[in-house]
């Protein structure tokens, strides 16, 4: 018979998995107590069935308990009555192994909060104290410890000069590593090693290293001043020209982007050539199951709504891709025999940023329950993400709202209990219902000459339905791409560089 201690060791292992958990279930099968509630063992049961057990056990705990059950007939009467109390802990250990599967089938991991929407960002580099005592260096009141320091070394042999990559082999340094002697000349710090190699170490550097981590967060995001808007954004959209050279163009457009979440490029020659050279200049084009570069009329080409002249609300796209394109650009290039059309973009940060004020339960609740999504129109395709996703995804290092996951036409499961997923709707309704609330709505009808770019982890876009033919290109831009190019732009190689150290 197994014990309850040898139970509770395989209970509190570090990690008790989906496949562990119904393995430790099963072995304590035949020393459960029979009751008139019964129920199948893990294995057997579905995802509705789960709870229902759960419920049922948690029901059949709060009983009395009748020692001469299935004990006394393995047993004996006189040693089950001895044995009662192990088969009680038993009974709470196979329920709690019950709440630990049910758990991991039910919900992936999300990021836990405070969640919030930021929209000021401070790059504040400051001038630092820097000590070196005890064999350690100390920076304002962090100790810096020698194998980080040594492993992050500038030097030439340690690192190569053109590509920045490491060339030390980090786990070749002694776990032991100390420093031998030091000294300062001006504001660099040299260090030679008790391996003798020599490093120095600037006080930009250390700056940057004993940043708090929303400091560090900034630099690696290329974070800035966020702008929220609503539809009198109508009256001055952030926009610029086609015939700005070099770039200028490009960096003035990605920091619009950044801080409004959309620009227009006015004046942009109107064919597919100028438009795809544009977005080139920014980064790559994505491929995905549509193609690259998109140019095309509302044919159903693709088997998705998009290629219709129908009505489409506000969404993001690439909802059943794990990584949903950052930036997506529409050019009219004719609208022929028609009318209609108009374009729709909607903040979603600035809403995200309404619910959280209004009713945070509900912006929780939508930034923890993961949903699935999929793209199954075309044939022999059918493309879900490895894992669900919250609408509102949050940073991990700082707990800031990083991107808006919203189309309710590829939207599939939610990964709720059945008898909980009313929360989830709930929520949501709240969300759509501010979504489609005429002050947060701006609509502008799009122009042959004016190509529209925006962040598709920020803003939703949709339009009015049209009659007529419309020609459309435009393509999808990945967003480690755009951003890393922002960055570049925005901050300069050296500063960025000299964020890779940090933290």
């Amino acid at each position: 018979m197994l014990s309850v201690r040898a139970l509770r060791c395989a209970c509190n292992a570090p990690h008790v998995t989906r496949s562990s958990a119904p393995a430790i279930s099963a072995l304590l099968a035949p020393i459960r107590l029979s009751s008139s509630s019964a129920t199948a063992t893990v294995e057997e049961q579905d995802e509705n069935g789960e709870a229902d057990e759960i419920v049922s056990r948690e029901r059949d705990l709060n009983k009395p308990k009748n020692p001469s059950s299935q004990l006394a007939m393995m047993f004996g009467e006189e040693h089950a009555k001895k044995n009662h109390s192990i088969s009680w802990d038993l009974r709470k250990l196979d329920l709690e192994l019950m709440r630990i599967y049910s758990r991991q089938r039910a919900i992936t991991e999300t990021v836990k909060g405070p969640y919030r929407v930021r929209t000021v960002a401070r790059d504040q580099e400051k001038s630092v104290k820097i000590d070196v005592r005890d064999n350690k260096v100390f920076v304002q009141k962090s100790t810096i410890p020698n194998i980080w320091l040594r492993d992050n070394c500038q030097c030439g042999s340690c690192m190569h000069e053109a590509t920045k990559q490491r060339l030390l082999d980090t786990f070749s340094i002694p776990k032991d590593i100390a420093i031998k002697t030091h000294s300062f000349d001006g504001s660099v710090l040299k260090i030679e090693w008790s391996d003798g190699h020599q490093s120095e170490f600037s006080r930009e550097f250390f700056s940057r290293t004993t940043n708090p981590e929303r400091q560090n967060a900034i630099l690696r995001q290329g974070l800035t001043t966020v702008k929220l808007w609503d539809s009198t954004i109508a009256s001055d959209p952030p926009k610029e020209y086609y015939r700005l050279t070099g770039r200028a163009k490009i960096a003035r457009v990605l920091l619009k982007i950044r801080q409004y979440g959309f620009c227009y490029v006015d004046d942009t020659p109107i064919t597919p050539k100028a438009t795809k050279g544009l977005l080139e200049r920014i980064a790559f084009i994505r491929n995905t199951h549509y193609g690259g570069f998109y140019d095309f009329t509302a044919d159903l080409a693709s088997k998705d709504t998009a290629y219709t002249n129908i009505a489409l609300e506000a969404h993001t796209d690439n909802t059943y891709f794990s990584d949903p394109a950052g930036l997506q650009a529409f050019h009219l290039l004719s609208h022929t025999d028609g009318e209609g059309g108009a374009s729709l973009l909607v903040d979603g940060f600035k809403v995200a940023d309404e619910l959280c004020k209004t009713d945070r339960e509900a912006y929780e609740i939508l930034s923890t329950v993961n949903v699935y999504a999929h793209a199954s129109g075309n044939e022999g395709i059918s493309i879900q993400p490895y894992r669900a996703f919250p609408v509102l995804e949050h940073d991990s290092l700082t707990g800031d709202l990083l991107r808006v996951r919203w189309n309710s036409s590829d939207r599939a499961s939610i990964e709720l209990p059945i008898d909980k997923v009313e929360t989830w709707y709930d929520a949501a309704r709240k969300f759509d219902a501010l979504l489609k609330k005429k002050e947060n709505e701006y609509w502008e009808q799009l122009i042959p000459g004016r190509v529209l770019i925006f962040d598709n982890w920020r803003v939703l876009h949709g339009r009015s339905k049209f009659t007529g033919k419309r020609r459309i290109c435009g393509g999808y831009i990945n967003r480690d791409d755009w951003i890393s190019k922002y960055k570049m732009l925005q901050l300069g190689r050296e500063k960025v560089l000299g964020s890779l150290a940090s933290g």
